[in-house]
């Protein structure tokens, strides 16, 4: 991306390969089609040059699908068929995955293990489903950095854009997720036993309701 300051200040130590931007000043551009970003247009020096209509959501993964676009463009890949080529694209698995429904209740499974992942995967289902439907984050401390409590204070503003939030407390970490949900400006309830935590987002779910774990 053009605008971001780490790159900017990477590249300037010293980068003599071809360089490609991404955003508003750059050589690419994507522009939505679609409000969660499932559609859209590949623009290069602000002319149209593809479409893309694949079965991801949200902006993150258009960016990246742009930024794949123009780096096969890079090796001789015309952006049209890079475009067409991600239509057939088949995301890796746990990445907003559907795993079901259930008495009008959907479930997703994301493997979103830092504040930044959760707070695009939330903003990627909320384009999804809409801006009244309901969403229930379910969140487990699972990864080395979030078992260290390195990013607990950022993970209650990541959540934002779910309407009620359940915590899992795994046993032998050093912080509390009761810290979070206390931080949470929507309903936030935790448990350290998984089985209470599933009984506890089943009873409080209801048709048309979308649980992303």
């Amino acid at each position: 991306p053009e605008n971001d300051i780490n790159l900017k200040q990477t590249m300037a130590m010293g980068c003599w390969s071809e360089q490609e931007l991404v955003g508003e000043q750059g050589h690419w551009q994507a522009k939505k089609l679609t409000t969660d970003a499932s559609e859209w247009e590949v623009l290069l020096d602000g002319e149209k040059v593809g479409e893309v209509k694949w079965s991801l959501v949200g902006e993150h993964n258009m960016h990246n699908g742009l930024m794949a676009i123009a780096a096969a463009r890079h090796v001789g890949v015309a952006p049209a068929d890079a475009a067409n080529a991600l239509g057939s694209f088949i995301n890796a698995r746990r990445r907003l995955e559907l795993r079901g429904e259930a008495n009008g209740v959907t479930v997703y499974d994301d493997f979103a293990h830092h504040p930044t992942a959760i707070l695009a995967t939330l903003a990627a289902l909320r384009g999804k489903v809409g801006g009244t439907a309901r969403i229930i984050a379910v969140l487990e401390p699972r990864s080395n950095t979030m078992k260290m409590g390195i990013c607990k204070d950022d993970l209650a503003p990541s959540l934002g854009r779910a309407d009620e939030v359940f915590l899992l407390q795994p046993a032998h970490i050093p912080w509390q997720v009761a810290e979070v949900a206390e931080a949470c400006v929507q309903p936030a309830h935790w448990s350290g036993d998984v089985d209470t935590l599933a009984d506890m987002v089943v009873k409080t779910a209801q048709p048309g309701d979308h649980i992303l774990v």
